[in-house]
């Protein structure tokens, strides 16, 4: 029992309340996460950013518009600091992946048109101009854009790469592209929805038989054990102690009397800390089964309009390792490039976020704890619907619904399921 759950202490944290803020370093990912980005001078930036399209002059015929308001300060804005690029650059299994991608793939890059959406530091432009394109178009919709041309220009490539700022709706290019390549993928694959962005290029801007790196993505549910779910209601127990103090000193200083906000602080504080999944550093050794893959996806042949309907999927999770209840789901994704069928790779690559002894990717994992765990034993499976849909609020945040019943021979196999929910924020 004590071995099987040796690893079950692993990091855990709540997702970040930013969607744009998965970006973040391991070693201080929340501390990033909660660093104020807004003092008077960024606030005053950020708005001409927002109204005007850029700080500064525009510096490419090509340039866009810049995102509207609301969307910059929901999304946009945390991508236009070199402190988050240097975050995401700094993992290497992400940036190696992009880099093999395109370097061991050099003959489908020769010579060859790309286009780079989200191009941030420029880093995917300025790899497929070293693996021999002609052309690459680097579209930023941010002011990171100044900073891409900085680092183009100083590395030579100024003579190949056209860094463009402006969303990828709002651009123009003169020419079709042979290549789209892209870092797209936020949490749980789907968080952020900058995919929607990609296959919007894809429709407008490349050549039949083109092709998309990463060109397909997978996604994976798997059963896992953690102590970090018995932690969670001790977070939401310590919140409410914490409250009953706030309304004594609120009624004892002041005598207003807010007890009559408790059952709403209570839901509140409920949903954070039991409805809400969390970043994770998950060891293999936590999981309780392979995970099944329960979506798929071809970026060449996807469509937009199938993109932003709720993803529904049905998966039977094996338990191959009980030696205790199932604390929570852990979630990943991978992705592959491959290319297009007339164009294909020569070296296939795959760049995955599954758990890993060796360390997570800034992706880490999601994971989704249960509140109570789920009673199984080996052999065991977990037979689930999953529902994956864009928050109403926001399009960039997504809500994970899980019907779920455990089938087998064993005592724990009930034919009633349970309907769970969970936010990914």
């Amino acid at each position: 029992m004590l071995n099987c759950r040796a690893n079950s202490h692993r990091l855990v944290q709540p997702a970040s309340s930013s969607p744009s803020c998965r970006s973040s370093s391991l070693r201080s990912r929340h501390q990033q996460a909660l660093r104020p980005l807004r003092s008077k001078a960024v606030n005053d930036q950020n708005v001409d950013m927002a109204e005007n399209g850029r700080g500064g002059a525009r510096t490419s015929r090509l340039d866009g518009k810049a995102p509207d308001g609301s969307d910059f300060a929901n999304y946009f804005c945390t991508y236009a600091y070199l402190y988050h690029q240097k975050d995401m650059l700094e993992d290497h299994k992400r940036t190696g992946a992009y880099y093999n991608a395109v370097i061991q793939n050099r003959r489908q890059f020769k010579d060859k048109v790309v286009l780079d959406v989200g191009t941030g530091s420029g880093i995917l432009a300025i790899f497929s101009a070293m693996a021999g394109a002609k052309k690459v178009y680097a579209v930023e919709a941010t002011d990171m854009a100044k900073h891409a041309r900085t680092l183009v220009a100083h590395n030579k490539f100024d003579g190949v790469i056209e860094v463009v700022q402006g969303t990828i709706e709002t651009i123009e290019l003169p020419e079709k592209v042979d290549i789209i390549i892209s870092e797209w993928m936020g949490y749980f694959l789907l968080r952020e929805s900058m995919l929607d962005s990609v296959l919007l290029a894809r429709d407008r801007f490349l050549k039949p038989g083109g092709a998309l790196y990463p060109s397909h993505a997978r996604m994976y549910l798997a059963p896992m054990r953690t102590n970090a779910s018995a932690g969670r209601i001790n977070d939401f127990q310590n919140s409410m102690y914490g409250w009953s103090e706030f309304l004594k000193e609120m009624k004892g200083f002041y005598q207003v009397d807010l007890d009559c906000l408790s059952e709403a602080y209570r839901s509140e504080q409920k949903e954070y800390y039991m409805s809400t999944s969390a970043w994770g550093n998950v060891h293999p050794s936590q999981l309780m089964g392979p995970g099944a893959c329960f979506k798929k996806y071809d970026l060449h042949s996807v469509t937009i309009d199938e993109l932003k309907a709720d993803l529904l999927a049905e998966v039977s999770l094996p338990i191959v390792d009980a030696c205790g209840p199932v604390d929570a789901f852990c979630g990943w994704f991978d992705v592959e490039f491959k290319g297009s069928g007339q164009n294909p790779a020569d070296d296939p690559m795959k760049l995955s976020t599954a758990p890993d002894a060796t360390g997570p990717t800034h992706w880490g994992q999601q994971v989704f704890m249960l509140h109570p765990s789920i009673d199984v034993a080996s052999n065991d499976s977990l037979t689930t619907k999953v529902k994956v849909a864009r928050q109403k609020v926001n399009h960039r945040l997504l809500e994970l619904d899980i019907e779920v019943k455990v089938t087998g021979n064993s005592i724990h196999a009930t034919g009633e399921p349970r309907q769970l929910n969970w936010h990914i924020d």
